[in-house]
């Protein structure tokens, strides 16, 4: 058993469509700690004297292959005088900036949080309490539901949908070498679009407190 001292941990990685933004927040609201998602970028900006721009550069949102190329060639001219060298030094830059993301997260591991994205449940993997959880569901089902939750039209959701799922998948597959996909990296994986978002909430919760009374083995897969 764990100390009572210790506070709820959750982290959800989402596809597009899958409702994290929705459900993360509600779940924060029902166990009583912060939904760590704006808070993220912000205070690694802060610690690391860049814009929060900058910092999204290593982030999980979608920005087009153009878009990044030019950020990224930008920020190494800035950085080193010319374009010469642009990948490594980019390399350098994310490597430093995700490394304030994972100490971030490792401090909210104790005051406790829902943590959405950022491979947290690589991050936060040997944290013993904390509830990792997949949210995911058929391609067309997400579709619809990110079309209902941000108001948009199909051709929208549809391109970001891809941009999304893309760079969340690379995000992972590059800070950490594993396939976020694989659900051996979590204690739940949830089709959130076969319930309402606020049944995926209740499962959510209900499955956090049981970790918080009987954590087992930190990893999923142990």
């Amino acid at each position: 058993m764990h100390s009572a001292e210790a506070r709820p941990v959750v982290t959800l990685a989402a596809l597009y469509g899958a409702g994290g933004s929705v459900i993360g927040p509600r779940v924060a609201e029902r166990l009583g700690v912060s939904f760590l998602d704006r808070e993220i970028p912000e205070a690694v900006a802060e610690r690391s004297g860049l814009s929060t721009d900058a910092v999204a550069v290593v982030d999980e949102a979608p920005r087009s292959g153009r878009e990044r190329l030019i950020s990224r060639l930008g920020r190494a001219s800035t950085i080193s005088g010319g374009a010469a060298g642009a990948g490594e030094q980019l390399d350098l830059q994310e490597r430093r900036l995700r490394g304030h993301v994972e100490e971030f997260l490792a401090q909210a591991s104790v005051s406790g949080g829902v943590a959405l994205g950022r491979g947290g449940m690589v991050v936060l993997r040997d944290v013993p309490h904390a509830l990792h959880v997949q949210l995911r569901g058929p391609r067309e089902a997400r579709l619809r539901q990110g079309m209902a939750i941000e108001g948009i039209d199909r051709e929208t959701a549809e391109r970001r949908q891809e941009a999304t799922d893309e760079a969340w998948v690379g995000y992972v597959r590059r800070a950490y070498g594993v396939d976020g996909a694989d659900p051996r990296h979590y204690h739940l994986v949830l089709n959130s679009t076969a319930f309402t978002l606020d049944a995926c909430v209740e499962l959510i919760v209900a499955a956090s407190k049981a970790r918080m009374r009987d954590p087992r083995s930190a990893h999923p897969a142990e």
